[in-house]
């Protein structure tokens, strides 16, 4: 039986990272009585190791749960918990799309934060009904109404009627839990006898159910048995199992109009579940199909190898059980002079490429080698056509390139005014322009419009050093922009290292191909002949060391004599070893390769 639609509480949790989402989430569970205390952990929606020991949500998650209201009734409460980093934005969209309102939840020590606005504006373009919650507030730093002040400030939206929380403590649960029912709106009524009408709002892959659909009913009512079809796919399925998760998997009869659920239906790939999609029943069709999401665009880009090339089918195998789960994570095969067969790689951003390179090698057991990341750059070629670049070895003939333009970002920065000068000078290091600075509550909020090539590489390690960890960073794209790019190749011996070219652009590109020219000197064994290591661009070489070469004593064997005997000896070694280096070949061990790529700017 379908529940009152007027029971019925979509929401999401929106905050900055680390600012007590999965904690609230855990604590409205418990009080809810969806599980017991034996059977509750911290972070009991956070289902990968990597999440709870880094404490960030990776995977948006859904749980229902029922509460028994101060009015009496008993309403039915689904929640979608959302990752907070700028990198999984994307889950935070689509759990957004199938909410009606959102818990906005704001650490009262620290206020505010860059993530914090990315994601309430996120939820304010959705139409969403926000309840802010101060969290934290049994905190000795807590300044819960200097933070509520900030909240109306920064963002806009009234504070006065905030609830005060701490989730780990169980302070303010039982307010938050009326204020959703009574703050929060009711999904807008469907018709349960209407044609079916559903939203696909995640999908992800089981070892025994095979593809598990989530989603959220607008109108009709999903059934066991149905036959359904997809409508931008076009693909038909029978549902097999219909339940909600509470948050253990239940299996119900029906899911109806406002309710959140999931089903499997016999489908074999992720990739045919598109996130977004309209899902309806085949032969009695609704109208018209929903607007759908974006499909994530990767947006970083890198190589991953095998350090034994005998484990490159276990890394194939394994790049394929992770699509399964991650639709945002993408890869095509690759080979390098230098690492042999390996992957090419799109990622969400830096936090996500670690995160499924931590994965690949945590729940595969496989021990892999990450290339230099890189971002996409559009080049202009001379005939009038223009290509996509994911790879600087792939750069083609400079002759035929017009000019090469490069992916921009407008980013906000947030931080107390004590950080403000090394940040501006990290930002103007970084070719970064100033687009705004504004104060609030004695916070700085700058922006600034960056290269994605300059924010790849260590910039979010190194804003983090500069601020003491104090600054928040949020991101979003603004398109491309032409740029004065080198492709910087790395010769070792007279070789080209493919491997390690990297796009930069020209004004840092002798300092890049310094640095990369002064740890290869430290990193690659010495020879019995010298080898030049060199940082060219083109033809023209703009940085060299040289690793000495290993002196073997052939004189040893002469005791006394005369000297003439050395001299042939020392003629004969000198000649030996210049016929070794124009045909020796160069070893360079993987860690070598490792230790490069892990290079700080």
């Amino acid at each position: 039986m379908s529940t009152n639609q007027n029971n019925i509480r979509n929401f999401s949790i929106v905050a900055h990272i680390d600012h007590g989402k999965s904690t609230l989430a855990d604590r409205l569970i418990q009080y809810t009585g969806g599980l017991t205390d034996r059977e509750m952990s911290e972070q009991v929606l956070d289902n990968m190791d990597i999440e709870k020991e880094r404490g960030i949500t990776i995977k948006a998650q859904t749980v229902r749960l029922e509460y028994k209201a101060d009015d009496g009734q008993t309403y039915i409460l689904n929640l979608m918990d959302t990752p907070g980093h700028v990198d999984f934005a994307y889950e935070v969209s689509r759990s957004l799309a199938a909410c009606e309102g959102s818990l906005l939840v704001v650490d009262a020590s620290q206020g505010v934060e860059a993530q914090t606005l990315a994601n309430v504006y996120q939820a304010i373009e959705h139409d969403h009904e926000i309840v802010p919650i101060l969290n934290k507030i049994d905190l000795p730093a807590a300044e819960p109404e200097a933070i509520r002040q900030q909240i109306e400030d920064v963002i806009g939206i009234d504070a006065s009627d905030a609830v005060l929380a701490s989730a780990k403590s169980g302070i303010g649960i039982k307010e938050t839990l009326e204020a959703i029912v009574t703050r929060l709106p009711a999904p807008a009524t469907g018709d349960p006898t209407a044609p079916l009408k559903a939203m696909l709002v995640d999908a992800w892959y089981d070892t025994y159910m095979g593809v598990v659909v989530l989603f959220r009913v607008m109108e009709g009512t999903l059934k066991k048995g149905m036959r359904i079809r997809t409508m931008n796919t076009g693909a038909n399925y029978v549902v097999d199992k219909v339940g909600v998760f509470k948050p253990k998997a239940t299996d119900v009869v029906e899911i109806g109009p406002g309710e959140v659920g999931f089903f499997t239906g016999s489908i074999k790939e992720v990739a045919d579940a598109a996130v977004g999609d309209t899902i309806t029943e085949e032969k009695r069709p609704t109208a018209t199909a929903m607007g759908g999401f974006k499909p994530a665009q990767p947006v970083v880009f890198c190589g991953i190898f095998p350090v034994d090339a005998a484990d490159f089918e276990d890394l194939r195998a394994a790049m394929g059980r992770l699509r399964l789960n991650d639709a945002s994570f993408s890869y095509e095969m690759e080979t390098s002079a230098a690492l042999g067969f390996g992957f090419r790689c799109g990622f969400l951003g830096l936090l996500h490429l670690e995160i499924i390179q931590e994965r690949l090698e945590r729940e595969f057991n496989l021990d892999l080698i990450t290339t230099a990341p890189s971002v996409v750059y559009t080049l202009a070629m001379t005939d009038g056509t223009e290509m996509q670049l994911h790879n600087p070895a792939d750069m083609p003939d400079i002759m035929k390139i017009e000019h090469i333009a490069e992916p921009w970002i407008k980013c906000q920065i947030m931080t107390p005014d004590d950080y403000l000068g090394g940040i501006l000078k990290l930002c103007q290091d970084r070719r970064g322009i100033q687009t705004g600075l504004s104060y609030v509550a004695g916070r700085a909020m700058v922006e600034y419009e960056l290269p994605l090539n300059e924010v790849v590489f260590d910039f979010y390690d190194r804003l983090k050093s500069v601020s003491k960890g104090y600054a928040s960073f949020d991101y979003q794209a603004i398109g491309t922009r032409e740029g004065n790019l080198v492709k910087l190749s790395i010769l070792v011996n007279g070789d080209p290292v493919d491997a390690l070219s990297m796009l930069v652009h020209r004004d840092r590109a002798e300092v890049r191909g310094r640095q990369m020219c002064e740890r290869l000197k430290d990193l690659i064994p010495r020879h019995l002949f010298k080898i030049p290591v060199q940082a060219a661009i083109g033809g023209k070489v703009i940085a060299r060391e040289t690793i000495a070469a290993m002196r073997k004593d052939v004189t040893a064997k002469c005791y006394g004599g005369d000297a003439s005997r050395k001299r042939k000896l020392l003629d004969k070694q000198r000649k030996g070893k210049k016929r070794m280096r124009q045909f020796g070949s160069v070893e360079i061990p993987q860690e070598a390769f490792i230790a490069a790529l892990k290079m700080d700017d």
